[in-house]
């Protein structure tokens, strides 16, 4: 065997470490946390369904690794009758959203139903926001990389850009804007960070996420005390 093709052996089989130690994490992570915050999972279900009834959950498909669409699931922070058509995008006034969803989407609660895809394998715990079919047509001109990765609940754009709902302009179509601006925007900052990720600088990201939930969640909270 040549040095080359020894030198390729152990890279690919560096990588499949990495793979099978970042599947290894997921689970175990994914698992813990449903566990541990299944009281959470409860009182949210009961609120939803004391507050609008019946369905629980929202599904919609997205785009997995490889472009390979799966089901992708959250806590229904939309009124029953609005179905999955409508805009794929959630603005901030959302007209769509209930008062409880509301709180959901503040606190990112409504995400958790996604620690489910992560245990299947649909998703990791830190990769690119998986994108619904209706932006499939944004991954072009080099954008395409990103779907060589798994997508993820945690990562730098879901941290960044966690109150995108309010960035979008009055005078300029959302969809539009998104394509044209925070998809771009959002995947340059993707494609800079994934090839050269680690599980030290995953963990990073999935800390720096649980600080902004834990202080949106105390906001959301006084707000609320305050409105009494």
């Amino acid at each position: 065997m040549t040095l080359p093709e020894t030198q390729s052996g152990w890279a690919a089989q560096s990588r499949s470490a990495r793979l099978s130690a970042r599947r290894a994490m997921d689970v175990l992570c994914a698992g813990a946390a449903i566990a541990s915050l299944s009281p959470v999972f409860v009182v949210v279900a009961f609120i939803i369904w004391l507050e609008s009834g019946r369905p629980l959950l929202f599904s919609q498909l997205r785009l997995g690794q490889g472009g390979e669409p799966f089901r992708m699931y959250k806590f229904r922070k939309f009124r029953p009758s609005c179905g999955s058509d409508g805009s794929p995008l959630t603005l901030q006034e959302d007209e769509r959203m209930t008062a409880v969803g509301r709180i959901l989407a503040a606190t990112k609660l409504d995400e958790l139903p996604q620690l489910w895809n992560v245990l299947r394998g649909d998703m990791s715990l830190v990769g690119p926001r998986p994108e619904s079919l209706s932006f499939s047509d944004c991954f072009r001109g080099g954008f395409e990389r990103l779907l060589d990765y798994k997508p993820g609940v945690f990562g730098p754009c879901q941290v960044l850009f966690r109150h995108e709902s309010s960035a979008y302009p009055a005078d300029v179509p959302a969809p539009e804007y998104y394509r044209k601006v925070l998809f771009p925007a959002k995947a340059k900052i993707d494609l800079a960070y994934f090839p050269h990720r680690t599980l030290v600088s995953d963990l990073g990201w999935i800390a720096r996420a649980g600080q902004v939930i834990a202080l949106e969640c105390w906001a959301a909270l006084t707000r609320k005390h305050r409105s009494r």
